[in-house]
């Protein structure tokens, strides 16, 4: 028995409806990316995990995960990224990055607060004075007294008890 041949014309010229052909790598790629967004997810503290956009069941599976450990939290972060499949993961990562930055933007400045102390130390009055010109609500005499204990526990090989003291003062000030 022959087989009849069908021959249908398919009309090429509506631009409406645009065929986007997605490879099976890409698929892989993109299930991968939302594991990695649900495991960044997973891995935040609770205040922070507040401050992004969830649905409840995702919330859930994190909160669930976040208790588990080893094999099970593997899975569960499969699951979560499956469930991020289904919803639009933009305002997630949005949030996820902004949180992400403020510890980036936290950390920079603890550091900076650290070189400046350091050189509070070394160069004394030039650094305070240029210190106190961004930062005039420092106290200067008591700044003066911090610095000065901490070259006296230098010279005299104690704890660095001002040392400390005088990036706690930095850190309280300057932070609020």
């Amino acid at each position: 028995m022959a087989k009849k041949k069908r021959h249908e014309e398919i009309d090429w010229t509506d631009e409406d409806e645009e065929i986007i052909w997605v490879s099976k790598s890409e698929i892989k790629r993109d299930a991968e990316q939302l594991k990695k967004l649900g495991d960044s997810l997973v891995n935040l503290t609770s205040a922070n995990l507040a401050k992004i956009p969830l649905d409840d069941n995702l919330k859930e599976a994190i909160e669930l995960a976040q208790r588990l450990r080893l094999e099970a939290r593997r899975r569960q972060i499969q699951y979560i990224g499956k469930l991020l499949r289904n919803i639009d993961p933009e305002p997630i990562q949005e949030a996820l990055d902004k949180v992400e930055n403020r510890h980036q933007q936290q950390l920079a400045l603890l550091q900076k607060l650290e070189v400046t102390r350091d050189q509070l130390i070394e160069q004394g009055d030039s650094a305070l004075n240029t210190l106190l010109e961004e930062y005039p609500t420092l106290d200067r005499q008591h700044l003066r007294n911090l610095i000065r204990g901490a070259n006296k526990e230098k010279e005299l090989n104690k704890p660095p008890k001002n040392y400390r003291e005088i990036f706690q003062y930095l850190k309280s000030t300057i932070l609020e």
